[in-house]
């Protein structure tokens, strides 16, 4: 049974999740760029994703971090790291959960932040300002 568990476990930790923009299985990538590059021997995602998540106009999700205003790059660096970790690792299997959207049919959720990197985040991103209280629903696109 140990052999068992040590398996499945394993199997959480090189996968990756069925969402818009991942490979259906991790490898080698190796011209991801900037921040992402850490995941360059084992990756999620594609060269092109990688730099995509450095835009503050991107395609990947139709987002801009400038939406109220730009957002200091002292601050961008933690949501982009964020979301190098989302697209790229092969590691997030046990906090992958279901979730049938148009645009992905798996997330995250609970993933562990050491506590040095979310004081250094809040540290870095305190004086920058958002004009929404949750950036996963609600958004009005109709004028563009």
């Amino acid at each position: 049974a140990a052999t068992t568990t040590a398996a499945a476990q394993e199997s959480l930790l090189n996968i990756c999740m069925d969402a818009k923009h991942h490979k259906t299985e991790p490898g080698p990538e190796g011209q991801l760029y900037g921040q992402c590059v850490l995941w360059k021997d084992n990756a999620c995602c594609t060269a092109n994703t990688s730099v995509e998540a450095h835009q503050d106009q991107s395609y990947l999700y139709n987002f801009n971090w400038d939406h109220c205003g730009a957002m200091p790059e002292k601050c961008k660096r933690h949501f982009i790291q964020d979301t190098c970790l989302y697209e790229c690792s092969p590691n997030l299997g046990p906090w992958i959960q279901q979730a049938d959207t148009s645009w992905r049919k798996e997330r995250i959720l609970h993933v562990p932040l050491c506590r040095e990197d979310c004081e250094q985040w809040w540290e870095d991103c305190q004086d920058a300002v958002t004009c929404k209280v949750n950036w996963h629903k609600g958004w009005n696109w109709t004028s563009g």
